[in-house]
């Protein structure tokens, strides 16, 4: 078995490390500042002058594009590199995603006509445009097939109704891809469709900015009599939901590697705290208590991080169903990072709960994690129902 990282990935992580070390940690106190002054505005933590630096910056080192087919622009590198990086880049608590800016290249790729490759996919792909996905709705969240929102086919064109909630960064996106019900009695075999929705079309409302916890932004739209042609359906009518769920779990393997990210950076702040503080005569790092804590936590960043990349390692080998993967790494990472972060906090006490330093932020962005794409207890009754049809357990190499 070879555990070995390409020397190229190797390198690869290193200029990333230097570039999160030597531009964004400096950025950090700016972004804790602006995420606490902004209330219960759709303020972004990281300014748009700010923004367009990191943009140029890292389209200049090469960092675009990383998972993109050479065909669509891209450096076609593959699932393993961009997981090295997102783990590098989150390292920081920075909110700057590189282009492209979503794991919708995946459902993209599979699904688009040659008209939809060249409006839609390749800007997609090279960062010239962006994309957001609305499926979950008031009523419906990590049960795709139980949403509401009508596609009917009338005189010539759909015309969709209904709504969509917690929709992430929908005023800065340029087109959504929208997931609708064509069908209720065939649900999600045949009856689940999706569609490519233009910011701007008539019928389509940003109607309000949902307040959260943390650095989210969360958006309702509104779809009133909304008019889409036929050449507006992405991939098959009916069939939308297999390639939906394949980029959900690109979607998971992205986050469980922002959690070792984070992971990281904790445990480094609970080293350096450790070793520096003294309490009764000894360092923090002389007591039993913080030796264990420091070391679970270096064992659990280390348990996940191999999942993670055995999860990207499949996906570069080809493999299309990541459902189990996906659920362990979702839970797992999350879960992992929650314990950490509360461990930290602990490390460093009242500065620990300060805006000072980046723990306090790592602590509410990890509990948005634990429900977004799904909350734990999703994912623990999928993993269960796939592995009891199996029956026998999962094999981690076959």
């Amino acid at each position: 078995m070879d555990f070995q990282i390409p020397d190229e990935y190797l390198e690869l992580k290193k200029m990333v490390r230097k570039f999160v070390e030597s531009e964004l940690f400096p950025l950090e106190q700016e972004i804790i500042n602006r995420e606490s002054a902004r209330g219960t505005t759709d303020m972004p933590s990281i300014s748009p002058e700010v923004e367009k630096h990191l943009m140029q910056r890292t389209e200049e080192l090469g960092l675009w594009g990383l998972e993109v087919p050479e065909e669509f622009g891209g450096q076609d590198l593959g699932a393993l590199a961009k997981i090295v990086v997102v783990e590098q880049m989150n390292r920081s608590i920075v909110q700057y995603t590189l282009p492209p800016d979503a794991p919708n290249l995946n459902f993209l790729k599979e699904c688009c006509n040659p008209e939809q490759y060249e409006k839609y996919l390749v800007p997609y792909a090279t960062g010239k445009k962006r994309s957001a996905l609305a499926m979950t709705e008031p009523n419906a969240g990590s049960d795709a097939s139980a949403i509401s929102t009508r596609a009917d086919f009338k005189n010539g064109k759909w015309v969709i109704n209904g709504t969509k909630a917690w929709i992430s960064y929908a005023p800065k996106v340029d087109f959504f891809i929208l997931i609708a019900i064509n069908d209720k009695a065939k649900g999600k075999k045949g009856g689940f469709s999706a569609f490519l929705v233009d910011k701007g079309t008539p019928g389509l409302k940003i109607e309000r900015n949902v307040n959260t916890i943390g650095d989210m932004f969360a958006y309702e739209l509104v779809l009133e009599d909304m008019e889409l042609e036929p050449s507006q359906v992405l991939g098959e009518v009916g069939y939308a939901f297999i390639p939906l769920q394949n980029r959900f779990g690109v979607r998971r393997i992205e986050l469980a590697a922002r959690c070792c990210g984070y992971a990281d950076r904790l445990i480094q702040l609970m080293i350096d705290q450790a070793n520096i503080r003294v309490t009764f005569g000894k360092t923090l790092a002389e007591r039993q208590a913080v030796q264990w804590w420091i070391s679970d936590s270096m064992m659990e960043l280390h348990a996940a991080r191999l999942m993670v990349y055995h999860a990207a390692w499949k996906v570069d080998q080809g493999h299309k169903d990541m459902r189990k993967e996906a659920a362990m790494l979702k839970v797992y990472c999350t879960e992992m990072l929650s314990k950490i972060a509360d461990r930290a906090i602990q490390v460093h006490g009242g500065l620990g709960l300060s805006k000072e330093m980046p723990i306090e932020y790592i602590y509410r962005l990890v509990r948005i994690f634990r429900i977004v794409e799904g909350p734990s207890e999703i994912h623990r009754w999928l993993l269960a129902r796939e592995i009891l049809k199996d029956g026998k357990p999962y094999e981690t190499f076959k």
